[in-house]
């Protein structure tokens, strides 16, 4: 770290007095941070779970992207695999043991040392660096499921995330119903059922509905 020394010379008192300044330079990679938070970003996140019961059921993985409000990826954060013992793993419903069976969770779930508290500082940390506190909404897909752990389970980050969501899912069912061409014409999904994964997806699907349904400042002409 680079040090200045002013030296000031006090002749009242016959004595010199050195003041030294620290200075730590201000990094790249921090002033580009700096630049990219705003209240317009989107926070996409996507949970697996156990199940679909906020209380009984525990979250086993957790994932986060933060867009632009163009939906141009600014940064891809924290994929969290959590612990759970086998007896949380057991209780799980077929449906549940075999898609996580099939994608590798559960093994990935038995072999992590994350703690729940672990994996929700990870990502509270990895969003302030690109969002103002309760400015900016979660966005996904069915995101209100995912936000009810949250909110059980991962309060402090609750907290900082802005009220609202953006749920890609709304869109589709309003599309199937009032347009089935755009709705029949959306982009396939690979159905992975792993949170970066399934957030990857959500923001291809929304990019799609913004182009064909939304009169944007980038297309309006």
């Amino acid at each position: 770290m680079p040090v200045w020394c002013r030296i000031l010379s006090l002749n009242k008192q016959n004595f010199v007095k050195t003041l030294c300044f620290n200075f730590a330079p201000v990094s790249k990679v921090h002033r580009q941070r700096m630049s990219q938070l705003s209240s317009q970003n989107l926070v996409w996140m996507d949970l697996e779970m156990t199940g679909l019961d906020v209380d009984k059921d525990r979250i086993l993985e957790i994932a986060c992207i933060i867009t632009d409000s163009k939906l141009n990826i600014i940064a891809k954060g924290p994929n969290i695999i959590i612990h759970e013992p086998d007896a949380v793993l057991n209780t799980m419903n077929s449906w549940c043991k075999e898609h996580h069976a099939k994608s590798g969770l559960i093994e990935a779930v038995k072999k992590s040392t994350y703690t729940l508290g672990q994996a929700e500082q990870h990502v509270l940390d990895f969003v302030q660096q690109y969002c103002p506190e309760r400015s900016c909404p979660m966005a996904g897909n069915s995101i209100y499921m995912d936000r009810l752990f949250v909110i059980k389970y991962m309060p402090t980050l609750n907290e900082f995330l802005h009220y609202r969501v953006i749920d890609v899912s709304t869109v589709k069912e309003l599309s199937k119903r009032w347009n089935g061409y755009v709705y029949n014409s959306s982009p396939p999904k690979i159905l992975a059922h792993r949170a970066l994964d399934d957030i990857e997806e959500s923001i291809k699907e929304m990019k799609y509905y913004k182009d064909v349904f939304f009169k944007t400042d980038d297309n309006a002409n």
